[in-house]
């Protein structure tokens, strides 16, 4: 309601001030206005647009266009009759000013429209190419282009298309090309080279990249898939991308790809320890789980660090490093009484006579916890096997000996020299 009487309002001014305008001299000097009150004309004309009262806006437009004879006035008037869908008036009122003829480029694209408007598509192919003969513009060529696509005649469209994109190499034109190849002319390695040959050349941006993406999908061609993605990975370190690219290397069984990407973008640490675990990198796997830890704080990542920084160690009798490895691993152990790590700090200490009793106390804490662990088992026994008390290092050792898991490299040695303890104290 308030914009009808807004508009009312607006009518009724373009109404009083008309007869002013009408007895109005003017002498056009540059930038000045041509007659009085042109710049309230020019507001009242905008704001009919802007609150969609198209018909009036168009009227006060064009009364502008005749006070004043520029022609952005006229346009500004017909592309309200088109607002409007007042088709037929935009084209009766185009040809009365230019009849057949198109020197005017801007009148001819309104009328074109407008006949696109009326579905007239016949007659506004022919207008349009005619234009574009004239103007050679890459807004035409898209104008024509479209036509055709109305059409059903993607050929032409795409013979227009690939004029507009050699004169503006445009990702929205070459867009468009694409799509038609793809979709309307089922030509799909013609749709991918177009956009690949683009890439290849100006860089794959991200519109061109999420359109790859989209053919490669649709086609199942997960190396196209993997190559747009890597691209597009070094313009947007999207997680949700990186995440993708990880995916694809899985499929594909491709670890150490993967693990290169990972070191490369550190788009999941997480991921990238356990990997450097399954490939028994403990050096690596020792710094992330250490950064991992220092970010979260998570003291099972303190924990893992230290058994790898061990593992990695090319010297296991390395005073320093046994320091520090132990350290750590009674700091975890006072937070989070774990099987593993109070296995693995007893039997540091155990098996580097640091302190056998000590390290005895926490594995049979581990064995609280998982009573029939054979690895805990063997630690307990290695114990007293340290201590010299053979017999009770043996008697571990049958509990080991039955077990399934009891072939184990380490634990056959240490079966094997409790064995000869045993028997050398029996003689």
């Amino acid at each position: 309601m308030y914009n009808l009487v807004k508009s009312s309002l607006f009518v009724l001014f373009f109404m009083l001030f008309s007869g002013c305008v009408a007895t109005q001299p003017y002498a056009k000097k540059g930038y000045e206005k041509t007659f009085e009150h042109e710049d309230m004309y020019i507001l009242s004309a905008l704001h009919l647009e802007e609150i969609g009262d198209h018909n009036n806006s168009s009227n006060l437009f064009n009364s502008l266009y005749e006070e004043s004879n520029k022609k952005e006035y006229l346009y500004r008037s017909l592309r309200n009759d088109l607002a409007a869908n007042e088709n037929e008036r935009a084209i009766k009122r185009i040809d009365k000013i230019a009849g057949n003829k198109i020197d005017d480029f801007e009148l001819t694209r309104i009328k074109i429209i407008a006949l696109v408007k009326q579905n007239k598509l016949v007659k506004a192919k022919e207008l349009a190419t005619r234009l574009v003969e004239e103007t050679k513009s890459v807004d035409d060529y898209l104008l024509v282009s479209e036509i055709y696509v109305k059409l059903k005649e993607y050929e032409n469209a795409v013979k227009y298309l690939e004029s507009a994109y050699i004169k503006d190499n445009n990702e929205k034109i070459l867009e468009s090309m694409a799509v038609i190849l793809y979709v309307n002319l089922d030509r799909k390695k013609d749709a991918i080279a177009q956009l690949e040959t683009h890439s290849r050349i100006h860089g794959c941006s991200v519109f061109i990249c999420s359109k790859l993406i989209g053919f490669y999908s649709n086609e199942n061609n997960i190396d196209g898939l993997l190559s747009t993605y890597l691209r597009l990975h070094k313009i947007d370190f999207n997680k949700d991308i990186a995440a993708k690219i990880v995916q694809i290397y899985g499929y594909k069984k491709d670890y150490p790809k993967m693990t290169e990407f990972l070191q490369e973008s550190r788009s999941d640490d997480e991921l990238l320890l356990q990997l450097y675990i399954q490939a028994k990198n403990y050096k690596k796997a020792a710094t992330i789980a250490n950064e991992l830890y220092e970010e979260g704080g998570d003291i099972i990542l303190l924990g893992q660090s230290a058994i790898f920084e061990y593992e990695s160690s090319e010297n296991k009798s390395d005073k320093a490093m046994q320091k520090s490895v132990i350290a750590k691993l009674q700091e975890v152990v006072e937070v989070k009484k774990e099987g593993m790590f109070l296995n693995y700090l007893g039997y540091l200490l155990i098996d580097h006579d640091i302190n056998i009793k000590k390290g005895m106390d926490y594995i049979k804490e581990a064995l609280k916890i998982e009573p029939d662990s054979i690895y805990y088992l063997d630690s307990l026994a290695w114990g007293y096997y340290k201590l010299g008390e053979c017999k009770e290092a043996s008697k571990v050792m049958k509990k080991v000996e039955s077990m399934d898991e009891s072939s184990n490299d380490e634990v056959l040695k240490h079966i094997n020299t409790i064995k000869k303890c045993n028997e050398s104290k029996k003689k």
